[in-house]
C-alpha cells in the first residue's frame, strides 16, 4: 500500500521472479516480495520482513546473496520492516480515495487550487463547501492528498488541523 501511495512508483509486481544462485557450493533460490519501477524506470527489489526477524543469521543470509546479485545489475535493493502506525492508518484511510472514479478530477483540481500554499484541511473544506456541509467537499481533499497532489505531514493523524501544500 505503501509502494501504491507512492507518486514516483509507476508498478508494482508481486512476487516478480525467482532468483537461483550457487552460494557456497549451494543452489539456492530467493523470490523477492516485489518490483517497484519508478517513473524515471528505476527497478528496486523489495523484500519484506518483520524487523525482530533481521537479526536472525539464517534471515541476514538468506538475504545477502540476493541483494548481491540485485544490485550488481543496477537495481536497488531494499528490506522493508514496517512503518510509522500512524502513517500507516493514514495511508489506509486515503487509499479509499485512490480510485479516479470515486471524486470526479474536477473536484480534486478545486481542492488543490483551494490549499494554496500552507492552509488546514478545515479551511480547505470551508472554502470549498461555501455554504453546504463540509463533509460533502471531503472526498476530494482526501483524493487530492492520495493521488500526491496535495502534500502533509501523514506521520500525525490527519484531521481538521492537518496543513496542506501543494505538491512542489
Amino acid at each position: 500500500m505503501l509502494a501504491d501511495f507512492d507518486v514516483d512508483v509507476a508498478a508494482i509486481y508481486a512476487q516478480p521472479f525467482r532468483l537461483t544462485a550457487t552460494v557456497e557450493g549451494v543452489t539456492r533460490s530467493h523470490v523477492p516480495d516485489f518490483l517497484l519501477v519508478s517513473v524515471g524506470g528505476t527497478a528496486t527489489v523489495v523484500n519484506v520482513k518483520p524487523a525482530g526477524r533481521l537479526a536472525d543469521a539464517a534471515v541476514a543470509t538468506a538475504l545477502a546473496w540476493p541483494q548481491t546479485l540485485v544490485t550488481g545489475h543496477g537495481w536497488r535493493w531494499e528490506v522493508w520492516s514496517g512503518c510509522d502506525p500512524v502513517l500507516l492508518d493514514n495511508v489506509r484511510f486515503l487509499a479509499g480515495y485512490r480510485r479516479p472514479w470515486v471524486v470526479a478530477v474536477d473536484e480534486v483540481r478545486k481542492a488543490c487550487e483551494a490549499a494554496g500554499e500552507g492552509t488546514l484541511l478545515s479551511v480547505v473544506e470551508r472554502r470549498l463547501a461555501g455554504t453546504a456541509p463540509a463533509h460533502t467537499v471531503r472526498p476530494a481533499v482526501l483524493a487530492a492528498l492520495w493521488h500526491g497532489r496535495l502534500v502533509t505531514d501523514l506521520t500525525r493523524p490527519l484531521s481538521g488541523e492537518s496543513m496542506l501544500r501543494r505538491r512542489s
